[in-house]
């Protein structure tokens, strides 16, 4: 153990808590049984959490625990983002493996502090623990509605604009550890625009956009192939494992862009002068017809209902 290397868990606690400091809506952050926020008088409070394990999201040795602490917090605030909201502050609950704990503690730390400093966050508490097993980051974020309130997945129209804000597929080839929060692509979108229907792509655009479809009472929607905005990484995938870059552009997920849904005057604007920053390509039209269910118009014009194929957290659990 080198001299600056914290000694034990309440050691490792005190290490995390002098690079923690509370301030701004966090009156009391790391040292006390509760942490202390101040919320905005009005707001509604958002609050997102997610697991991410070694050995299902990531592998600890091909990604280092900076990358994984990255990951941990970008996907909650891209759950933020994808309700249009502020994020406040974080919470860390840690089961570190036991050989090498104070490393990947120090090491998810320094991953999470400068995109947490990015985005306003303070990292207000959490739990510390070490065991046999493998690495198991949960984090829990709270956040904030504007004035304009959350955007939810279950306001999208019959004739609304499919709309998403980058290219898609061929994440797991990388680019699942870097994902880009579009929190404030989305707080600059609810400034200008009537969203109906917001949502972030995590499980793949095919099935997020089911999301939306089932939330918003059933409906369909067609997706045209020829707009959907394919990333590089979806080609090289496609080269490697023979699958057609589309089918990874739709279902490989982790690409955490944003899809939303407006109508399509709202669309033509929004394409025509964007937000500074913001990227947006109009990719489908959700229907009115539920039975016709998510469809995809191939470049040749032809109409084929399509399967979401995203990832399921428990696909073949229980089966025999």
């Amino acid at each position: 153990m080198s001299a600056s290397e914290p000694a034990g868990e309440f050691g490792l606690i005190a290490w995390i808590r002098e690079r923690s400091k509370a301030g701004g809506r966090v009156a009391l952050g790391i040292g006390d049984d509760c942490a202390s926020i101040r919320f905005t008088p009005g707001a509604e409070v958002l609050v997102t959490t997610d697991m991410l394990m070694d050995g299902r999201h990531f592998l600890l040795g091909e990604a280092t625990p900076e990358q994984v602490g990255y990951k941990s917090l970008a996907v909650n605030l891209s759950d933020i983002a994808a309700m249009a909201g502020v994020p406040v502050a974080a919470f860390v609950a840690v089961a570190l493996p036991r050989g090498s704990a104070v490393e990947v503690a120090q090491g998810l730390h320094a991953g999470m502090a400068p995109l947490a400093e990015a985005f306003g966050v303070t990292l207000a508490g959490g739990d510390t623990n070490a065991w046999d097993g493998p690495l198991v980051v949960t984090v829990t974020l709270l956040g904030e509605t504007t004035p304009r309130g959350a955007i939810r997945r279950s306001g999208a129209q019959p004739g609304d604009a499919v709309l998403v804000t980058g290219s898609l597929g061929g994440s797991l080839l990388g680019r699942h550890l870097a994902p880009k929060p579009r929190v404030t692509e989305a707080l600059a979108l609810a400034e200008v625009a009537s969203i109906h229907a917001l949502i972030d792509i995590s499980d793949g655009l095919a099935s997020d956009l089911g999301h939306i479809l089932e939330e918003s009472g059933n409906l369909g929607a067609t997706l045209d192939a020829a707009s959907i905005p394919i990333h590089d990484d979806a080609r090289e995938a496609s080269r490697l494992d023979g699958r057609p870059a589309l089918d990874h552009a739709l279902n490989d997920g982790e690409d955490f862009e944003l899809c939303l849904t407006v109508a399509p005057d709202e669309a033509n604007r929004l394409l025509a002068d964007p937000p500074q920053g913001v990227t947006l390509f109009w990719v489908g039209v959700i229907d009115a017809d539920a039975d016709a269910g998510l469809r995809l118009r191939r470049t040749d014009g032809f109409i084929s209902n399509l399967r979401a194929g995203g990832f399921d957290h428990l696909a073949g659990a229980g089966e025999s």
